[in-house]
């Protein structure tokens, strides 16, 4: 069985969440593209792209073996659904004047991880998880309360992509195989789209863009595909809860982005939310390094009892 803190995993996951974290400056550079043509294009150019390389490699196989797994297709479908869902929510918020509010999703959608992970996959936390997750919670409900409106488009950011990495937990497939399946459940919606678009509704590809822009949305199935191979490999090798904490990088590197390279203002008010979601991330990461000293630390080389760290019984892979 694999660690909770499978050392790959965790890499993945990490990794991941950078991507994510420097993409708004890939969206930025389309604005001039309706958001819904980049949302199919996104959508249509991942597709092609991780099909063909999958068939390059060994033909069919993956789905075949996608196939014979009890409910994958089922499952795939489900979790192709949430990630167009959130793909779309996220590019028009960007591009209608929300990105704000898109960061503080990606600050909450951490804290549904968590939740999913303890109350569905029965994943546990010790006192010092909990405290560090009271703290992120606390710095959220603050960011939250700031708005001074209730955050709808922050809150279906935060649990479609929960409800994303749970399911691509519980289905344990291939991450590229299963992304290849996702992909293609919405590759039909998403060709109808452009060529809609391309019909005289703000479509311009490769005859009324610029090059620049039509070669930014071919690589956008690149850009898509590659944090998400990193996900679902990450995701089924460490507790939900911990991909939860992660998340955080994500939303960090954005408000950084926000506020050095599209000036948007970082005051006070931000400053106390945003500096207890960070003590929240300081005690778990030290927690996380302690264990894992004492566990190499000792004779035998053992995994630290439950109570001083997360469960690994019910890591949802098969």
């Amino acid at each position: 069985m694999t660690s909770p803190l499978d050392r790959k995993g965790l890499a993945a996951i990490f990794a991941s969440f950078v991507f994510w974290g420097l993409v708004p400056l890939y969206w930025h550079a389309l604005q001039q593209v309706p958001s819904l043509l980049v949302i199919a294009h996104r959508i249509a150019w991942s597709a092609i792209l991780v099909v063909c390389w999958l068939c390059a490699r060994e033909g069919f196989a993956w789905l075949r073996r996608i196939r014979a797994r009890p409910h994958a297709l089922r499952y795939l479908g489900v979790s192709g659904l949430l990630i167009g869902f959130n793909w779309g929510l996220y590019i028009w918020a960007i591009n209608n004047g929300h990105v704000i509010e898109s960061s503080l999703g990606y600050f909450i959608n951490p804290l549904f991880s968590v939740l999913l992970g303890v109350l569905v996959l029965k994943e546990q936390l010790s006192r010092v998880q909990w405290t560090a997750v009271g703290c992120a919670a606390a710095g959220v409900l603050w960011l939250t309360a700031s708005a001074g409106a209730p955050p709808w488009i922050a809150l279906c950011l935060a649990l479609s992509f929960a409800l994303y990495g749970l399911v691509r937990k519980l289905v344990a497939v291939e991450p590229v195989a299963g992304l290849a399946v996702e992909n293609l459940y919405l590759f039909v919606p998403a060709v109808a789209v452009l060529a809609w678009g391309e019909s005289g509704h703000g479509g311009g590809f490769v005859h009324g863009w610029s090059a620049g822009v039509d070669a930014l949305l071919v690589a956008g199935g690149a850009v898509t595909a590659l944090p998400l191979v990193g996900f679902a490999y990450g995701v089924q090798r460490i507790p939900l809860s911990v991909v939860g904490l992660v998340q955080y990088t994500s939303p960090t590197l954005q408000l950084l982005i926000g506020a050095a390279v599209f000036g948007e203002p970082f005051g006070a008010t931000r400053a106390i939310g945003f500096g207890a979601i960070w003590i929240g991330l300081a005690l778990f990461a030290a927690h996380g390094w302690r264990t894992r000293t004492r566990a190499t630390s000792s004779p035998s080389g053992a995994i630290p009892p439950a109570a001083d760290r997360p469960d690994d019984s019910r890591t949802g892979r098969n």
